[in-house]
């Protein structure tokens, strides 16, 4: 109840509050791993779903609850998630709720007892007269999203994101000799899938270094470079590192730029688990100055995250139209500073995991009506194992969150220094 205050009274990102809690002393450092796992899933339901909820309480409720019953509010969330959608019995369904609202909120637990019964006796009626892809997507998201891809598209997507999405794997080696350990498939992309659920640490090759976690989306702009062995690769706004630790796998000379020492610190124990190595820097890539320009350039360029909503549900709720503008005044600059560590001939590969266009397609065409020294280099579908969808108009890369039985959504776009 109180990773969903944090994140829905004080907007702390999901990722941030849990590993708040997994801290010496947290609440869920103190759980046993299998505990600590529901604990994750039923507060991700709750974000998911939140549409949905908030609709159920509201119909078991004779008047709204004031600010004051936000632990109440909380505790029949968990509630509605658990008899909703988690299959929890209802008695346990029940008992929890109340027994959340402790010493101090005793006066409201008449209220909690009544309405989290009414959601298990009502619970499979008022599903089916919900509609589910409205009640869960942000207003302003779904505007925007059906003015870019059109109203089927759009309910396409957001159903995608409503699921619990699978777990995909990147590999130092081929994939295919894990499909039998790892009870998965390997995906045209060359990653490994397997259902979701289960421990990753405890998973056969974690410890030993054989994998990382990476959506397939997230593994395709490093293929738009081609062959990068041997060759000195900067990758700018790097952390968490999927893609440097990607580069690296592939042999690239990986020198890796974010201005988050926390975040380069866990690139850092990833490459260490790996045994890849990179060069890593903790700096701000605005003031950045390299001693030389780089013949290849990544930018995973900070952005909303919309189309990372299937794994990160509290996107739905922390983020706004004012934020996907903010950012992509940042990316902007991030693009006119890549350009200028860039050496003549050189590829720059810019990418965001957003599904806002003024996050992807509408700042290359900024770049490019500004007269900066860059041309677009259009991407061939074969570059992307033969994926003719995700190739745009103006060859350039966008997946969708339906895509290939589920992805991550986002943009790439391929550029060129001609000068």
């Amino acid at each position: 109840m109180r990773l969903l205050a944090r994140i829905l009274e004080r907007g702390q990102m999901l990722d941030q509050a849990l590993a708040d809690d997994l801290e010496p002393g947290g609440r869920l450092a103190a759980l046993a791993p299998r505990d600590r796992a529901f604990a994750r899933l039923l507060v991700v339901t709750v974000l998911r779903r939140l549409g949905q909820i908030d609709d159920a309480i509201a119909r078991c409720l004779d008047k709204p609850l004031n600010r004051s019953a936000q632990a109440a509010r909380n505790a029949l969330r968990l509630a509605a998630a658990q008899t909703m959608f988690l299959g929890t019995p209802n008695h346990a369904v029940v008992d929890g709720a109340v027994r959340l609202m402790g010493p101090r909120q005793r006066h409201l637990s008449g209220l909690v007892n009544a309405v989290s019964r009414c959601l298990t006796r009502e619970a499979s009626s008022i599903l089916v007269e919900q509609n589910e892809l409205r009640l869960n997507c942000p207003d302003w998201l779904w505007r925007t999203w059906v003015e870019a891809y059109g109203e089927e598209t759009t309910e396409r997507m957001v159903a995608s994101m409503l699921q619990e999405p699978p777990l995909d794997l990147s590999f130092k080696s081929d994939a295919k000799k894990w499909t039998e350990d790892l009870q998965g498939e390997v995906l045209a992309t060359g990653s490994l899938r397997r259902g979701p659920g289960g421990i990753i640490q405890a998973l056969p090759g974690f410890q030993e270094g054989e994998w990382w976690v990476q959506d397939a989306a997230a593994t395709l702009p490093v293929a738009l470079f081609g062959q990068v062995e041997g060759r000195e690769v900067l990758d700018l706004c790097a952390a968490p590192g999927g893609k440097t630790a990607q580069l690296a796998a592939l042999g690239a000379r990986v020198t890796a730029i974010d201005n988050a020492p926390k975040r380069m610190a866990l690139l850092q124990t990833n490459l260490d688990r790996l045994g890849l190595r990179a060069e890593t820097v903790i700096a701000d890539a605005l003031k950045w100055q390299p001693s030389k320009r780089f013949d290849f350039i990544l930018l995973d360029a900070p952005c909303s995250a919309t189309g990372t909503i299937r794994r990160h549900p509290d996107i739905w709720h922390l983020r706004t139209a004012r934020d996907a503008a903010g950012m992509a005044a940042l990316q902007d600059q991030l693009l006119k500073a890549a350009v200028e560590m860039l050496a003549p001939g050189g590829i720059l590969v810019f990418c965001t995991c957003s599904l806002q266009p003024e996050e992807g397609e509408e700042r290359i065409e900024a770049l490019l009506a500004s007269g900066s020294p860059i041309a677009r280099q259009p991407i061939d579908a074969a570059e992307l194992y033969g994926l003719y969808e995700l190739i745009t108009p103006h060859g350039e890369m966008r997946t969708l969150p339906h895509y290939q039985g589920g992805m991550d959504g986002f943009f790439a776009s391929r550029l060129v220094r001609h000068v």
